[in-house]
């Protein structure tokens, strides 16, 4: 997930106002490992992420590996829920609109990224992934009006897919590339921004802790998955150990632990810092690639992630009071 939307989410999801009449809360202790550490942890798991789900395709359809990302990923936040004493949130309409969350924020774009590498390289999955900033300021300019554009997030934008269209060669015609999968690529990356700015339109403020959203969010698009599955899939004639122990990976780690990782990291340094981990995601998901797949890289795909990134850095710069 790219970090920005997620930082958002969990701004828009923990939003609570405290009576006046309650006491400061106590001092929170200090977190045992640095947050360099967890932060380079979170890197690292979310940019091997797209290497594990190339995997997971090896062995099982995509829509098993999404079920399995989500069942694994489920469990981690449930065990929490339970160490921690949490409870799912209450209400009807919470619930409503946590099951369309889970759908543009999970269910979605997990599946979507996991038909794309059936035909693209895990490299170009990454990258379109670092895309979710621009679709996310584009989609904000008409969808949240609190959220005044500026020359320089325009100049981002416009930069931004410059990079896209340098990854993807548009000059030479897209040769070489499969344009269902990357399209399915993008679509996956637009589909969490149009999550958040539907979170922060319907859950702003619910009063739920983000540990019990989050949890329930997963709960929700983990039912989502159970029910398109078996309509599209049948039941594997054999059990494929290393893709099935990728899908585990890919589940407990970059969707379960990363995502407690991520929200201590907010809370302790803070989204701007934080969401610093974006331009990281695409640098080891495509060094993963590389290295342990095999997979080619051309001049374009380096070249073309820089100029994203440098887009997407720009499109974040928040005007000055």
């Amino acid at each position: 997930m790219c970090y920005e939307v997620a930082s958002s989410i969990v701004d828009a999801m923990s939003t609570v106002t405290a009576p006046r009449t309650q006491s400061p809360a106590p001092a929170r202790p200090r977190p045992r490992l640095d947050w360099r550490l967890r932060f380079g942890a979170l890197s690292l798991i979310w940019g091997f992420s797209f290497l594990l789900i190339k995997v997971g395709t090896e062995g099982y359809a995509p829509f098993q590996v999404t079920l399995g990302r989500l069942v694994f990923g489920t469990a981690v936040l449930a065990a929490t829920m339970a160490v921690k004493r949490e409870r799912l949130p209450r209400g009807a309409r919470v619930w409503g609109h946590m099951a369309v969350a889970a759908f543009f924020l999970n269910a979605l774009p997990f599946s979507l990224f996991a038909y794309s590498e059936l035909t693209i390289p895990s490299t170009l999955a990454g990258i379109c992934n670092a895309t979710s900033p621009l679709w996310g300021m584009a989609l904000s300019l008409v969808a949240l009006s609190e959220d005044r554009p500026t020359r320089v997030r325009f100049a981002g934008l416009g930069l931004g897919f410059l990079g896209v269209l340098t990854v993807l060669g548009a000059w030479q015609g897209f040769h070489g590339l499969d344009a269902t999968g990357t399209a399915m690529a993008l679509s996956a990356s637009l589909s969490y921004p149009i999550g958040w700015i539907y979170v922060r339109r319907t859950l702003a403020g619910t009063g739920n802790s983000h540990l019990a959203m989050t949890g329930a969010q997963l709960l929700l698009a983990t039912v989502q998955l159970a029910v398109v599955t078996p309509l599209f899939t049948s039941l594997p004639t054999h059990f494929s150990f290393v893709p099935l122990l990728a899908i585990a990976a890919l589940g407990a780690l970059g969707t379960g632990l990363a995502v407690l990782i991520q929200y201590g990291l907010v809370a302790e340094v803070g989204p701007t810092t934080a969401q610093m981990v974006t331009y990281f995601i695409p640098v080891i998901a495509t060094a993963a690639g590389v290295a342990i797949l095999g997979e080619s890289l051309r001049w374009t795909t380096p070249v073309g992630a820089v100029i994203v990134l440098a887009g997407a850095a720009l499109t974040q710069v928040k005007r000055k009071a």
